[in-house]
């Protein structure tokens, strides 16, 4: 418990320092909004109810809302963490792909969420090898640090969407078998959690909901609020 203190007075300590000097000191996750592809726009209230459960769980000063911002947007260097959600073909443009390494290179973290199958796993790493040609994804032991900054992981659950949670379905396109996964860079700071074949999002935007499974719901956060602790420790 103390070391877990420890590491929640210097997360608490690290929100006060955003990538750009004039942020602000409260905790927010904020949602990647891009043209390509995917549903950037997915689940309105899984990013709040992330927020709140952080909130209710820790001492840490949460924000109750979201941001959103664009890769282009000045405002990016505000959000030392990002979620994007691919589901879906996503394409960044040149741009956004010159503007997202730097956003990681100098410190920021992404969360990746939401695609299924070969053909959107197959996507995925293409934008990624076009972001971070140097850097692989890989799956991270239940071991990593990332699973224990708060709560303990001890399992990869996969987390499917409400509809198929309600039918006992959990996978899509054929991506049957869960990854967590992550990139990191050349210190060993972890950059990027991808989570395969999971929709951490629609058990976030429906933990309060009775028609979505506690099995799946529960792990979801567990992730949710592990990443966002360990993001902003390191």
């Amino acid at each position: 418990m103390a070391a877990r203190a420890l590491r929640a007075l210097a997360l608490a300590t690290a929100l006060t320092l955003p990538l750009s000097a004039a942020g602000a000191p409260r905790l927010t996750v904020a949602r990647l909004q891009y043209d390509g592809g995917g549903d950037w726009y997915a689940n309105p209230s899984s990013i709040p109810n992330l927020l709140t459960a952080i909130r209710e769980r820790t001492s840490l000063p949460v924000e109750r809302t979201e941001a959103r911002v664009t890769l282009m947007d000045d405002k990016l260097w505000d959000y030392p963490f990002l979620h994007m959600t691919g589901h879906g073909n996503v394409k960044l443009s040149d741009a956004e792909v010159v503007r997202l390494r730097e956003y990681l290179m100098r410190g920021g973290f992404l969360f990746f969420d939401d695609f299924w199958g070969e053909y959107e796993w197959e996507n995925v790493q293409e934008q990624f090898h076009k972001i971070v040609p140097e850097y692989e994804i890989k799956d991270l032991p239940l071991s990593h640090p990332i699973f224990h900054s708060y709560l303990d992981v001890e399992e990869v659950v996969q987390v499917p969407n409400v509809y198929n949670a309600q039918r006992g379905v959990t996978s899509e396109k054929g991506g049957i078998v869960p990854h967590y996964m992550g990139i990191e860079n050349k210190n060993g700071r972890l950059v990027a959690f991808i989570s395969r074949n999971c929709d951490m999002g629609d058990a976030w935007e429906w933990i309060n909901d009775p028609v979505y499974p506690v099995k799946y719901g529960l792990p979801a956060y567990k992730v949710g609020i592990n990443v966002v602790i360990y993001a902003m420790s390191h």
